[in-house]
């Protein structure tokens, strides 16, 4: 490659910076284009419902360089643009100024977008959803006048919603249609003990009910359920999952794996897409994972950050295999927890738990049929999460009573 190449990445997220940063650290003196349609310079969100939404930081804390760094690497990062097409034939995108932009490699980091609630009264004022900067903003500065406040969804935005809210003075009430807090993703067992945690907090929780509507003329004032019951709301936060922006890729004739998939850009282990040349990363890839055996996607802070690495170096022509274990981590109240593996859908596990819930620090562990570790968990046991991926990139048979057993050291079980 000359340096008079050019290195295009749609999406000036957490995947698609760190991808630039790497092209630069790698040593690539071509040119580099990063392109995002938001006017912040590229963050991180995890800050945005914790530090943030608690009042505690702003949301310039989740920025990952100044804009002086962009200029001092030689990056030509362009805000406020939108990519409305792109062309893997000529090896061009279209800007939103109708302009075409040739490139020689291509980085699709779209990321996601939050999934609406399509119900009556779902524009009204009051209703918030949490993925941007500037939503994070608004949502903080709407709890400081600690409104009555129902969060709809149980999942991890939504959980840490409420307890930011909590945390800052409000009454919460939390409405989920599945049976428990996190049931779809760490199941009844463990999730259980999310909501006993949020229940000790004073949080109402309503689980198996549903959201028929919104109520109020010119804001939110209540939320009506699949009972029949009003909740009355002062501010509503929604959090009921996101979807992948494959859109680009779609239009362009990229193969994308379809919603009952999965969703995402379909990609090899190298992360690259069926057109030569273009690449996926973060939130919009589901990628063959070669440790894991299966395609999948994840929707993470770490992984936004690993697949612009290993994209950055795969565009370089190094080669390349994305192989990082997912890890996500959440703080609520006063438990910090590290998760990290993966259970396929539908996957049949018991859970073994280790140490004792009620004491505030335990793990938990996914143990499938052939007593091999699918993922772990601790909570407010600091440096377990390593132990927790060995054993599950080893695919080590463990016995079940030593994993329960805290006298026995994780290498041992």
């Amino acid at each position: 490659m000359s340096d008079e190449q050019r290195m295009v990445i749609v999406g000036a997220s957490l995947a698609g910076a760190s991808a630039a940063e790497t092209l630069r650290t790698e040593g690539w003196t071509g040119q580099v284009v990063l392109i995002g349609n938001e006017t912040e310079l590229p963050y991180e969100r995890p800050p945005l419902s914790k530090g943030v939404l608690l009042g505690k930081d702003q949301t310039e804390v989740s920025q990952l360089h100044d804009r002086q760094w962009y200029d001092d690497n030689n990056i030509d990062l362009r805000l406020g643009t939108t990519v409305t097409a792109l062309d893997p034939n000529a090896r061009t995108v279209t800007l939103d100024d109708d302009s075409q932009l040739p490139y020689d490699e291509l980085l699709i980091a779209t990321g996601s977008r939050v999934r609406k609630l399509d119900v009556p009264g779902g524009d009204l004022p009051g209703v918030h959803y949490l993925r941007t900067a500037a939503e994070s903003q608004a949502l903080t500065d709407a709890y400081a006048a600690k409104p009555r406040v129902v969060v709809v969804g149980a999942g991890w935005i939504g959980l840490e919603a409420a307890a930011a809210a909590r945390e800052r003075g409000s009454e919460v009430t939390v409405i989920e249609p599945q049976s428990t807090a996190l049931a779809a993703v760490l199941g009844e067992k463990v999730g259980s003990l999310f909501a006993d945690l949020h229940r000790q907090h004073g949080v109402d929780l309503r689980f198996d009910t549903g959201v028929e509507a919104f109520e109020g003329s010119d804001k939110v004032t209540g939320v009506r359920t699949s009972t029949g019951e009003v909740v009355p709301a002062d501010l509503v936060v929604v959090g009921v999952g996101v979807q992948p922006n494959t859109e680009l890729a779609e239009a362009a004739g990229i193969e994308v794996a379809s919603r009952e998939n999965g969703s995402g850009i379909v990609t090899g282990p190298n992360l690259q897409t069926s057109a030569p040349n273009v690449f996926a990363a973060g939130d919009v890839v589901r990628w063959d994972h070669p440790l894991l055996g299966r395609s999948i996607r994840v929707e993470h802070w770490s992984n936004a950050k690993d697949s612009g690495v290993a994209a950055a170096k795969a565009m370089l022509g190094q080669d390349v295999a994305h192989d990082a274990i997912p890890f996500f981590f959440t703080d609520q109240y006063d438990l910090g927890m590290e998760y990290a593996g993966d259970v396929p859908r539908g996957a049949s596990y018991d859970v073994v738990l280790r140490g004792d819930p009620a004491s505030g620090a335990y793990l938990a562990f996914w143990v499938d049929e052939d007593n091999r570790v699918l993922a772990g968990m601790h909570v407010n046991t600091w440096g377990a999460i390593d132990g927790v991926q060995e054993l599950i990139r080893s695919k080590k048979q463990v016995d079940r009573g030593r994993l329960a057993d805290p006298s026995v050291d994780l290498s041992e079980v």
